[in-house]
């Protein structure tokens, strides 16, 4: 090939600055460097075994160049007529590192104290890569898991009669029946909507019913007891005081302290005479004569316990229910709803300790039904 020849202008500027590049061929291993070309000739034609070490002081930059192939034209002719050779080992080292699908380049480290050049940033002696294409990785074939339940689970205890069974089933739950602590355990897996507790086909066991309790609040599942409320004297009423079921199901802060119940009654009767039996075992009552009046109250007796008249469950108004939920109290909050067959001309002898509550089954009509099953879709939503 023939020799390029500077420009005047070339070799003026050249003569004035020695330090100046005008005029010389810049090699693509030294480009940036600031290190002569004459000088990185002698360390090629001077092969060894391993590249040079890193030095502390010194820098490098990163280049992605084509190695030399030495082909015709490749590299222009020094000014000053040195043809530099290349060298063997050098071009060996390349073709080994351009094997492959990637590229590899390297870099000798420049001069010690050398200003130019960025820091480099593949370590000590390394040299800079340029990764392979990645392969594309295998497509994950599985498909989102399906829902656990449909329709929900909803653990009941003791078995449910047929017309609260179908009333679930229309609203789109699949009863459990639990009747453990184990089975409740067992069952928390496939997030159940809630423990449901209505003694209409079996007796209520206070041991089994706090287990159950204290099973369904560790695993932050909704409870809902049902109950119902029935009017006689004290003698006719011995051994079924309400105030035992209660407290077998109120939790407590600590045994320092008694639990709180919300009571939700609109008659004041039939909320003194609770409130009384509750008192007697060891509990601390507020009460609120409508529901929207116990979000009020909730407010400031964080309930451990809320004990209501099912009539005041209203469908589409927002309750203590909604109440629970927004203060994530409603998995560790047990709820009861009673009926009570009370009637309005036995009141006053309610209320004057002639006669007291006692606990009995509740009311299964269609309204009952309902409110229930209502109930139970507000408690169970997530």
């Amino acid at each position: 090939a023939r020799a390029a020849q500077p420009l005047p202008a070339e070799a003026a500027a050249a003569a004035v600055d020695p330090n100046s590049t005008q005029g010389r061929a810049i090699s693509v291993r030294t480009l940036g460097q600031g290190v002569p070309f004459t000088r990185q000739a002698a360390q090629v034609q001077q092969p060894t075994a391993t590249p040079p070490p890193h030095q502390p002081g010194g820098r490098r930059r990163k280049l992605g160049t084509r190695p030399d192939t030495g082909a015709p034209g490749a590299a222009r002719q020094h000014p000053q007529g040195e043809q530099p050779q290349p060298s063997m080992a050098g071009q060996s080292r390349l073709a080994q590192m351009t094997e492959g699908a990637g590229r590899s380049y390297a870099i000798g480290a420049p001069d010690e104290n050398a200003a130019e050049g960025p820091e480099p940033l593949d370590g000590p002696g390394g040299a800079v890569e340029i990764a392979d294409t990645p392969r594309p990785q295998p497509l994950d074939d599985e498909l989102p898991p399906e829902p656990l339940d449909n329709p929900r689970r909803l653990l009941v205890w003791p078995a449910p009669d047929v017309t609260t069974t179908q009333a679930l089933s229309d609203r789109g739950y699949r009863p459990v029946i639990v009747h453990s602590r184990e089975e409740v355990d067992a069952q928390i897996a496939a997030f159940p909507a809630a423990l449901f507790v209505d003694p209409l086909t079996g007796p209520i066991t206070r041991t089994a019913l706090q287990s159950l309790r204290q099973a369904a609040v560790a695993a932050e599942v909704p409870v809902l007891v049902t109950a119902g409320l029935g009017q006689a004297t004290r003698e006719a009423a011995y051994g079924a005081d309400p105030a035992v079921l209660l407290k077998a199901l109120a939790p407590r802060d600590s045994e320092q302290h008694p639990p709180r119940v919300l009571l939700i009654e609109e008659h004041a009767e039939i909320a003194l005479a609770l409130t009384a039996t509750l008192e007697r075992r060891g509990m601390q009552v507020a009460r609120a004569a409508s529901d929207a009046d116990a979000v009020t109250l909730a407010g400031q007796l964080r309930p451990n316990l809320v004990v209501m008249d099912l009539l005041q469950v209203h469908k589409r108004r927002a309750g203590i229910v909604d109440w629970l939920r927004a203060n994530g109290q409603l998995n560790r909050t047990p709820l009861v709803v009673y009926t009570a067959a009370v009637d309005q001309a036995d009141l006053p002898r309610l209320a004057s300790g002639e006669t007291v509550l006692f606990l009995a089954e509740r009311s299964t009509s269609t309204e009952v039904q309902s409110r229930i099953v209502d109930l139970l879709a507000r408690i169970g939503t997530n």
